[in-house]
């Protein structure tokens, strides 16, 4: 997203203009806030939900079922699950504009130097995405 919508590229980014998506921050967002494309996910049925007082965007190297994956943390939640468990949860944009929402033990906080961030971008967004 960038300034509260997403850009007419798809909001993709390569690594070094990722700074430009706008983090959703300052309070938990609601199904309007994901409707107008303002923040990744909002969560329903938990309890004490709260935003995480973490700089955003965030670079992350998120750990999913297929391996490691590119991406910038926009959001960051606290709920408390039905089942009693906190759940700390971050909505992700991944180099090819998509959105993923994972837990923040799924994910290696880096920065934008990070080799291994900076090469799952490139093989992400390809050779041409650069010269865009």
């Amino acid at each position: 997203m960038i300034d509260g919508q997403f850009d007419e590229d798809g909001g993709g980014y390569d690594a070094d203009d990722w700074s430009r998506l706008t983090a959703f921050t300052g309070r938990v967002a609601s199904l309007d806030d994901v409707q107008a494309r303002k923040a990744v996910f909002a969560l329903g049925e938990t309890d004490d939900a709260r935003p995480i007082d973490m700089e955003l965007p965030q670079p992350v190297i998120w750990w999913e079922a297929d391996g490691e994956q590119a991406a910038v943390a926009v959001q960051a939640e606290s709920h408390i699950g039905p089942d009693g468990d906190e759940m700390d949860v971050i909505g992700l944009i991944l180099p090819d504009g998509g959105g993923a929402v994972a837990l923040l033990e799924d994910v290696d906080l880096v920065d934008d130097t990070d080799p291994v961030w900076r090469r799952l971008v490139e093989e992400a967004v390809g050779p041409d995405a650069a010269e865009d």
